[in-house]
């Protein structure tokens, strides 16, 4: 009997031992589910703030190549003002130049009737004196002066100058 008793507390115990095993094992389990939910949630949390970075930073991209966009065009009318003005500039210094030719020419257009003029009304004008091969002076030669001056600068034109 006494090993009955004995083996009777020796089931009891057998099974308290199996019951408290599965409740450690169900313990462990559900605290096994609960780590696996928490690391999906954790992962899903992740994930999200991934995205949302992502979403940001192609948001800053798109910014960013919105202000390279009108850099680029604000660059590109720039440039072409530029080129506007250099074409400008260029067309006034051929002008100047044109006009500085003229100018010199026409100075010693003046300059040569007035030095004629000075011979002229001198008292002591003798034709033989200032005889010159190339410019004979004749009372024609005042009256029209283009008829008999050898102007070596040449008048150069452009269209652009009939324009202002």
């Amino acid at each position: 009997m006494a090993s009955s008793s004995n083996g009777a507390s020796s089931a009891s115990f057998t099974q308290g031992s199996s019951s408290s095993s599965e409740d450690f094992q169900q313990n462990l389990d559900e605290r096994k589910r609960k780590r696996m939910a928490s690391n999906r949630e954790s992962a899903r949390r992740s994930r999200m703030r991934k995205q949302k970075h992502l979403d940001e930073l192609k948001g800053q991209v798109s910014e960013l190549i919105k202000n390279n966009n009108q850099i680029l065009t604000s660059i590109n009318a720039t440039y072409q003002l530029y080129l506007n003005v250099e074409a400008e500039n260029s067309v006034l210094r051929a002008q100047m130049s044109e006009l500085s030719t003229r100018l010199q020419s026409l100075s010693e257009i003046i300059d040569f009737i007035n030095s004629s003029n000075e011979i002229i009304k001198s008292d002591n004008f003798d034709q033989a004196d200032h005889y010159h091969p190339h410019r004979q002076i004749n009372d024609d030669t005042f009256m029209n002066p283009w008829n008999s001056f050898s102007v070596n600068q040449s008048f150069m034109s452009s269209a652009d100058i009939i324009l202002y």
